[in-house]
């Protein structure tokens, strides 16, 4: 069983920066590929970014690619979204997602998630 929670959410002026947080507890966190889904408001929850168990492999979904950075911390187990140049689409509940072995943009294959972060970005 893995427990995540996240952080960092809040109101950010367009063109802003936020670093959101995924702390995880349980089991080996370094055994658990990450990924970050959002979600707004009348819309299907969606891929952000996923890394690999070590950190060394990371994907983005093109609407984030250049401005988002996913990490993670395998010593503090925790995963980070590093966000910037926020426009107005990103505003959503993001949320941290965990499975076992490798790594997935389809939110199905994940075991484990968290209760989500609000991010808003004001115009």
């Amino acid at each position: 069983q893995v427990q995540l929670v996240e952080s960092g959410g809040g109101l950010v002026q367009a063109g802003g920066s936020l670093r959101l947080s995924c702390a995880a507890s349980g089991r080996t966190f370094s055994s658990y590929a990450m990924a970050w889904f959002r979600q707004a408001p009348g819309k299907e929850r969606e891929f952000v970014a996923r890394i690999n168990r070590s950190g060394s492999n990371t994907d983005y979904a093109d609407s984030v690619k250049g401005r988002f950075t996913i990490s993670r911390d395998n010593a503090k187990n925790t995963v980070y979204l590093q966000m910037s140049s926020l426009k107005s689409e990103d505003a959503a509940v993001y949320s941290c997602a965990a499975r076992a072995g490798s790594s997935s943009r389809d939110p199905v294959n994940y075991n484990y998630w968290g209760q989500g972060t609000q991010v808003t970005v004001s115009s």
